[in-house]
């Protein structure tokens, strides 16, 4: 099948037109409408430096529900001594540097462009964009964001400089989507640790239809406060 080409208009091909590894598009911006539309229909951007935009509708596609999340016995242990505190909506932009200054592999450089870190703050300034931060001894040591749209959380990146910060940023974050009743985390691709959370890989068409349930509720914008 062929990779679109997006022009001005903002619209999308069905993803279930994208290639065999994900890829649906090229082209377009990083306005807040269009990636508001794109996430709304299951496509997010992710590209190298110096490449056009690409987009991607990835089948299958790691999911985790909120509720089924699993702790494992020793990040428990590491929680209940609370030497870590938790944050919502602190310092977005201090979150996603440090998330775009990841090595991500045999990756040259980061995915996370000046262009995508400028849209991504302009979600958050209008309240669809979150942050979890995880400090010790007052530094961010961990933390994590992503999109909200109504009961879902579509999670992008995440960032440690002390071992398990991301984990207990993620465990805050679960419970916190559990209590207000979210019903879906768009996790994107599969990983190791998103599978030692109760993650799983489920048919697109599957995603969407817990996708098109989701969204059917109001977005909780704004900043978020931890309960």
């Amino acid at each position: 099948m062929p990779v679109y080409q997006l022009t001005d208009e903002l619209v999308f091909p069905d993803p279930s037109l994208a290639e065999k590894d994900g890829l649906l598009a090229m082209g377009g911006d990083l306005s807040v409408e269009r990636l508001l539309l794109a996430y709304s229909n299951g496509i997010f951007p992710w590209y190298d430096k110096g490449s056009p935009i690409l987009w991607w509708a990835l089948n299958p596609r790691m999911v985790l529900i909120p509720e089924e999340f699993k702790v494992s016995k020793s990040l428990k242990q590491k929680i209940k001594k609370a030497e870590f505190s938790i944050t919502f909506d602190k310092d977005f932009k201090k979150v996603i540097e440090h998330c775009s200054q990841v090595p991500r592999g045999d990756q040259n450089g980061t995915w996370i462009t000046d262009e995508m870190k400028q849209a991504y703050i302009k979600l958050h300034k209008l309240g669809f964009a979150h942050s979890v931060e995880c400090y010790f001894e007052n530094e961010l040591v961990g933390g994590l964001y992503g999109i909200s749209i109504g009961k879902v959380f579509f999670g992008e990146s995440m960032f440690y400089h002390k071992t398990d910060a991301s984990k207990i940023a993620f465990h805050a974050l679960m419970q916190q989507l559990t209590e207000w009743e979210f019903q879906l985390v768009d996790a994107q691709m599969e990983t190791p640790l998103l599978k030692s959370f109760g993650a799983k890989l489920i048919p697109f068409e599957d995603y969407r239809e817990k996708l098109t349930i989701a969204l059917e509720f109001e977005t909780k914008r704004g900043k978020w406060i931890k309960d």
